[in-house]
């Protein structure tokens, strides 16, 4: 299932897609696959890709988990959008955001603004199958990932609901979620 509005404009008629002029931050829950889907997004597009969270742990010398433990939620959330603002920097790229950061109002300003938006999403169910394969998750650390993942489904998807694009990706590979945006993208 695709959802999306053609930010680019698109091919209409045979003319040629528009060329990407700004950076494409792939928005969602953890465990949806952003980092999987924009490696391969980007590889398909010949453009670079970023990933916030990698980016925070660079500039920190710390893990995600490692600064949620030892200086909370808030104090991260303010280093991601300071990582999320240097990374849009006018330059077409892939970014791959943590969960998060799209609920952050000055993050997804800036994201509305300055980049094109994709919203991924899936079943909490799925996501917690997904999620279940690494314990790198500081939100569900001693807690019933169904439970937490409900929840922030909940809660955020309206908010991703204002992505520039939605693309559903459930149990489809990696590849048809790739193609999906590809299409909405007008490629």
């Amino acid at each position: 299932m695709l959802q999306s509005h053609n930010p680019s404009g698109g091919p209409a008629g045979g003319r040629r897609p528009a060329p990407i002029d700004r950076p494409i931050v792939l928005v969602g829950l953890m465990g949806v696959g952003k980092t999987t889907v924009g490696r391969r997004l980007a590889l398909r597009m010949n453009l670079p890709f970023v990933d916030a969270d990698h980016e925070i742990e660079a500039a920190s010398g710390m893990s995600v988990a490692e600064i949620f433990a030892k200086y909370g939620e808030d104090y991260f959330r303010d280093g991601e959008r300071r990582v999320i603002a240097r990374l849009i920097d006018g330059t077409p790229k892939i970014i791959a955001t943590g969960g998060g950061a799209f609920i952050n109002d000055d993050t997804r300003a800036l994201i509305l603004r300055d980049a094109v938006s994709v919203w991924l999403s899936a079943h909490p169910d799925i996501l917690v199958e997904r999620v279940g394969r690494r314990d790198t998750r500081p939100l569900l650390r001693n807690r019933d990932a169904g439970k937490v993942l409900a929840e922030l489904a909940r809660v955020r998807n309206p908010i991703y609901a204002q992505a520039h694009i939605h693309i559903v990706s459930n149990k489809t590979p990696h590849e048809a979620t790739v193609a999906a945006i590809l299409r909405a993208l007008g490629r």
